[in-house]
């Protein structure tokens, strides 16, 4: 008598630690990746040292002889964020030459790298193997909220050099290190926000690329304001944890309308 073959049922932990194996690898041997990483770190040093070195320069207007005065960084974590989150509010360029502008970079990333997988088939494949379209949706979260967070990181870092090289102060004021600190660990929470917002337009535009990143900046520019608000250069535990909170909750639920997207609409 034949032997009965039994397939195992593999768990979620299961089916997810195979997902962002697979999903890491592609990442992080992705050259788009480590483009955008160098961009994040280079972005500050160029801004901070041509602000500074331009700083005071005026052009007028030919047609209405309107006189502009070049502005600059007066302190090296400008670029991070202002103490009072409520002075980001203004439209000037200090204001919106910043770390903020990542989470743009994140929507492209995110767009690009999901994109690749509809055209490539690998969805297709995917989800002929595996019924759960949620491993999917939650593996892309992961993966693509910690590469948003190396461009958030690799800011920092080119901040610090390009102040360095700009000569510009580096005091924290009364913000102090601490203040740093959890604004970037704000930051980088709130950074699950716009991902699983990316993440839901893209796995609905699927290999439309251009859809998706135009989708994705139009949603960016909508919560753009929110940013400094949120994670003030004087930042707190309580806006840390707000972010990670916010970040969890919204990220959950998002994804929960994403892997509806999946289920209810055509992998082609």
């Amino acid at each position: 008598m034949a032997d009965i073959v039994k397939f195992e049922k593999q768990t979620f932990s299961q089916r997810l630690g195979s997902m962002l194996r697979v999903d890491f690898r592609r990442m992080f041997t992705m050259p788009k990746f480590y483009i955008m990483t160098g961009i994040a770190f280079i972005m500050p040093v160029l801004i901070l040292v041509m602000t500074t070195s331009l700083a005071g320069t005026e052009t007028t207007n030919p047609e209405t002889g309107e006189v502009t005065v070049m502005e600059s960084f007066d302190n090296t974590w400008e670029i991070i964020a202002s103490e009072s989150g409520g002075a980001s509010m203004s439209m000037d360029m200090t204001s919106m030459c910043n770390i903020n502008l990542l989470y743009f970079m994140s929507g492209v990333l995110v767009c690009l790298f999901v994109s690749d997988d509809f055209k490539s088939g690998y969805c297709k494949n995917l989800f002929t193997v595996r019924e759960k379209k949620s491993d999917y949706v939650v593996s892309k979260t992961i993966v693509c909220f910690i590469a948003s967070a190396f461009f958030l990181i690799a800011f920092l870092v080119g901040t610090v050099i390009g102040g360095s090289v700009a000569g510009l102060s580096s005091d924290l004021g009364t913000a102090g290190v601490s203040g740093l600190v959890m604004c970037m660990l704000a930051k980088i929470f709130l950074m699950s926000v716009f991902v699983a917002i990316f993440l839901m337009m893209s796995v609905w535009a699927k290999h439309r690329t251009w859809l998706s990143i135009l989708m994705a900046l139009g949603g960016g520019m909508l919560l753009f304001m929110m940013i400094p608000m949120l994670t003030p250069l004087n930042s707190g535990f309580m806006n840390m944890f707000m972010c990670l909170a916010g970040g969890v909750i919204f990220a959950a639920g998002i994804g929960a309308v994403s892997n509806m997207i999946l289920r209810k609409t055509s992998i082609l």
